[in-house]
């Protein structure tokens, strides 16, 4: 008998917006439940506000150049995080910008995503394999 495959699952907003939730931890393994919302314009692997990332107290690693949406080229603070993504703890790194909590590319690589692009419509996120 074959096990189900762990997968992640979250919904569309009404605002048109592909929303999951994660599971973080910083190093003292202090875990928030975070919702994010799939931005495949997006090629790192996860943006959080600077208050996610002093309550997680995230350690900083350096910092990263970045082209916004826009155009601006800005440099940004990046820390590391663990994530529980697909039943794996999994050790990413977070970009510091004061929006809302954004998953990237990086993130969702190796993955299949499926929207059902309505309201209330499913987001499912499996392992490719």
């Amino acid at each position: 008998m074959h096990g189900v495959a762990p997968m992640i699952r979250g919904v569309v907003t009404a605002n048109r917006e592909a929303i999951v939730r994660l599971v973080v931890a910083g190093p003292v393994q202090q875990r928030e439940e975070v919702e994010a919302v799939i931005n495949t314009g997006f090629n790192s692997f996860l943006t959080f506000p600077s208050q996610v990332i002093h309550t997680l107290t995230l350690p900083f690693v350096g910092h990263r150049r970045v082209m916004l949406a826009d155009g601006r080229s800005v440099v940004l603070d990046l820390y590391l995080a663990m994530v529980l993504w697909n039943e794996e703890a999994r050790e990413v790194l977070v970009l510091q910008e004061e929006g809302g909590p954004l998953i990237g590319m990086s993130l969702l690589y190796h993955h299949r995503v499926i929207l059902h692009v309505l309201e209330n419509g499913a987001v499912i996120i499996d392992t490719l394999a």
